[in-house]
């Protein structure tokens, strides 16, 4: 029995020294950071900014994994959820991540308990736009528009869930109407119905809407801030608009498996608020309409449980049923 005490005390002493040890030279090899959709949405976008910096922090080389599909992205993130929790497969995605329990039935991971919170990486408001034969030019006209003729009106979205699809729930319930919002698989086929004129509202991130906004084939009504931002200075917020005031982001968050070493965690963390702080860095987010904005992991935790609280009831008031 004494030997068996002693060879399990020799085993932990040495597990924590090999984990104090990875820690302290990580990384050695490549990281993968996986973004659980295809390759140039606003994720993705975020995701090769962070990349490219962290690999210049850390001297190694950090790459972007494009995991498409699943429902609100559950094919990355299970890759995520299964892996080595060491630190070479993190994962970074969007809010939509937070709200899939809410959603979608037979997700194989727990979105709290089978993750590692690692840091916020970036925020942004988000563009609400119509087609551009629709003769209103902002909400409060939109909305007198669909209350007399709402047959002629259709709202969509990218994805079901995502911040996009919230923030339309959200001003449909202050307009007081019942609008279909119909959920396309990405924002190139919404957009592209948009600019037809064959759906008339949506809830948009700046990295795709903003350049059409720019080029007259969208109509931009409002920006989810409450303030206008610098990179769209002529759009209105939703208050300008001529609604009640509306502070709605989209976020993307970094995040490992489940049981990563404390250590671990905070030295991925500091290497990211390293590379958030890098002007290069803000000023590339800051284009795509995006603010860089770190966290240590317990601030990210919090953040998480108050975003899925807010969530949470807007799908209930909503009657967003599960899929």
């Amino acid at each position: 029995m004494k030997k068996i005490i002693l060879a399990a005390t020799l085993a932990s002493a040495v597990l924590g020294c090999v984990v104090s040890a990875s820690a302290d030279t990580y990384p050695s090899r490549t990281v993968s950071l996986v973004v659980p959709y295809p390759a140039g949405g606003s994720v993705d976008g975020v995701a090769r900014i962070l990349a490219q910096k962290l690999g210049e922090v850390a001297n190694a080389t950090f790459i972007v994994e494009n995991r498409a599909g699943g429902a609100g992205g559950t094919v990355g993130a299970n890759t995520v959820a299964k892996a080595n929790p060491d630190g070479y497969t993190l994962l970074l995605t969007a809010s939509i991540h937070v709200t899939t329990p809410f959603l979608f039935k037979n997700i194989p991971y727990d979105v709290v308990k089978d993750f590692t919170p690692i840091s916020l990486v970036a925020s942004g408001p988000l563009v609400v736009s119509t087609a551009p034969n629709v003769p209103a030019n902002n909400l409060k006209e939109f909305f007198d528009l669909v209350r007399k003729s709402p047959e002629k009106y259709t709202f969509a979205t990218s994805g079901f869930g995502s911040a996009g699809h919230l923030a339309v729930e959200l001003l449909k319930r202050r307009a007081g109407i019942n609008t279909l919002v119909i959920a396309y698989k990405g924002a190139g086929p919404m957009l592209n119905d948009i600019m037809s004129g064959q759906i008339q509202l949506i809830a948009d991130p700046m990295l795709s809407s903003l350049p059409l906004a720019q080029s007259k084939k969208i109509k931009a009504l409002a920006i989810t801030s409450l303030k206008r931002v610098e990179s769209a200075p002529d759009i209105p917020t939703v208050q300008e608009s001529g609604m009640e005031p509306l502070d709605f982001e989209s976020w993307y968050g970094l995040w490992g498996p489940k049981n990563m070493p404390a250590d671990l965690v905070a030295n991925i963390q500091q290497k990211t608020v390293e590379a958030l702080k890098d002007p290069v860095v803000k000023k590339r987010l800051a284009t795509l309409g995006f603010e860089a904005k770190s966290s240590t992991p317990d601030e990210f935790a919090k953040f998480i449980d108050k975003e899925m609280a807010t969530y949470s009831k807007i799908i209930k008031d909503a009657g967003i049923k599960t899929e």
